[in-house]
């Protein structure tokens, strides 16, 4: 049986692992009986989609990115409509795409999803004619996208100290949006259009989202007060954010939204400044992916499950004061 070739494509700066040791771990826990791995290095933004379409035109079955939801965003607008498959190896900071394909964090657990080599063709969005494979959007998000990126130090810590700083002093803009025949005028902290289900770190913006659907799930997010923080951040964690009376959710192949000023925009959480005028829309089946064959009969995990129940205390602890106080 002749060998697969695949190409680990890494980047040394993405999140917060140390990426030296990768190779190592992929000589020691790689099927060598089935692939035959050769290793890369980006060395600049977008070197990752030179490598990979390279690998592409050579013949390469499988291409991983070994980085986070940017460097996977790189190596897989090379791979779209090509029989080359994407496979993973997460080492972001939020590692959104990995975590909602249930690819593990551990690099070893992770190894041994590309040797099960389970490939399905999985369906990405483009925002502007730009590829995204998990999640994009204006607002808030994009705005924290921005400044994380400005930033220069990565982490989950300084992702959430500016989550914190910013969060409520962010007040919004006016939104035109166009879904079908429906069209939304709405003042709106932000507006996220989710192939996936989560930004990463197990915050589930779109919970119900899913790659194989044909369908985008867009979220538009009111403004919110100091005392409805903690139940929209845990609203996310627990998968409930649907639920919300401060969102509004839609599904749809294509949407399209008019604001007054043009500004950032995040794909796959990497920001770039956009116009006034964007177009979101999903491509069916246009990506081949490494999934984890076992993703549907994982357990929960558990400490997530004890946080969120302590939270859902919470709010209804916080429903019976403001009962009382009416």
């Amino acid at each position: 049986m002749l060998k697969k070739r695949i190409l680990f494509i890494l980047n040394p700066i993405s999140g917060t692992v140390k990426k030296a040791g990768i190779p190592q771990l992929v000589e020691n826990y790689l099927d060598h009986s089935l692939f035959d791995p050769v290793f890369r290095y980006t060395e600049y933004a977008g070197h990752a989609t030179e490598i990979a379409q390279e690998a592409c035109e050579d013949g390469y079955d499988i291409v991983v990115a070994v980085g986070g939801d940017g460097t996977i965003n790189e190596v897989g607008r090379a791979l779209i409509h090509t029989s080359t498959a994407m496979g993973i190896l997460p080492c972001g900071s939020g590692n959104g795409l990995a975590r909602h394909l249930k690819i593990p964090m551990n690099m070893k657990k992770a190894l041994s999803i590309i040797n099960q080599c389970d490939i399905r063709e999985l369906d990405y969005g483009t925002i502007n004619d730009n590829p995204f494979f998990c999640t994009c959007g204006m607002g808030f998000d994009a705005f924290i996208s921005q400044k994380f990126a400005e930033g220069g130090k990565r982490g989950k810590l300084k992702y959430m100290q500016l989550v914190l700083s910013q969060g409520l002093r962010y007040k919004g803009e006016p939104y035109d949006i166009t879904i079908g025949n429906e069209e939304l005028h709405h003042f709106a902290y932000l507006v996220s259009c989710a192939n996936a289900s989560q930004y990463g770190n197990n915050a589930y913006i779109a919970p119900q989202a899913s790659m194989s659907d044909g369908l985008l799930d867009i979220i538009v997010m009111d403004p919110f007060g100091f005392l409805d923080a903690p139940e929209m951040s845990f609203d996310m964690m627990n998968k409930t954010l649907d639920r919300s009376s401060k969102v509004q959710t839609f599904r749809t192949d294509h949407i399209h939204v008019h604001r007054q000023e043009e500004g950032p925009v995040h794909y796959d959480g990497d920001p770039v400044m956009m116009g006034k005028d964007i177009d979101v829309k999903i491509v069916k089946r246009g990506i081949r992916i490494v999934v984890n064959p076992d993703a549907k009969t994982l357990k929960p995990n558990k400490l997530q499950n004890v946080i969120c129940d302590l939270f859902n205390d919470f709010s209804d602890l916080r429903g019976k004061m403001k009962r009382t106080k009416d």
